[in-house]
């Protein structure tokens, strides 16, 4: 199975922060910007401390009758954040992900955060995983010259 490691090498090095005391609306902005649905919220000191994605926003602002332009991410951001390290298996993330009922993991390793995997990309790679063995298994069972496929390749 596919590795968070390999799953990041695919992915732009992009990981969007933002800290807790800037405005909600900031951050919708910025989400908005980056067609992203989910921002890390880290400290002055760099550390990871919370999650704001669409879901904060559409359950917490004007239900709660909040106001976007006033309201910071660290008022209603998720605060329990569930990662990953790059070792970890797409397998384990998807479970992770069904378990705890959330679509982004931030990606640790030592300490110091180095990506984010997306259910996106999780759903994407065990789709494409699932195209390689059913590939391959064609070949076999037609007798074709076996030829394996990189996953994340297709053919023409």
């Amino acid at each position: 199975m596919i590795t968070v490691r390999k799953l990041l090498e695919g992915k732009s090095g992009c990981i969007w922060t933002i800290g807790p005391g800037q405005t909600v609306y900031d951050g919708l902005q910025l989400m908005a910007d980056r067609d992203i649905g989910a921002l890390l919220v880290v400290n002055s000191d760099n550390e990871l401390v919370g999650v704001f994605s669409e879901r904060d926003y559409a359950r917490k602002v004007i239900l709660k009758g909040k106001s976007s332009r006033i309201s910071t991410i660290g008022e209603l951001m998720t605060q329990v954040v569930y990662c990953v390290t790059p070792e970890q298996t797409i397998g384990e993330c998807m479970a992770l992900m069904t378990e705890k009922r959330i679509r982004h993991l931030p990606v640790v390793e030592q300490g110091r955060l180095t990506g984010v995997v997306t259910i996106g990309d999780v759903v994407k790679t065990i789709i494409s995983e699932q195209e390689v063995t059913i590939k391959d298994l064609e070949n076999y069972i037609t007798g074709g010259s076996y030829e394996p496929v990189a996953v994340g390749a297709r053919s023409c």
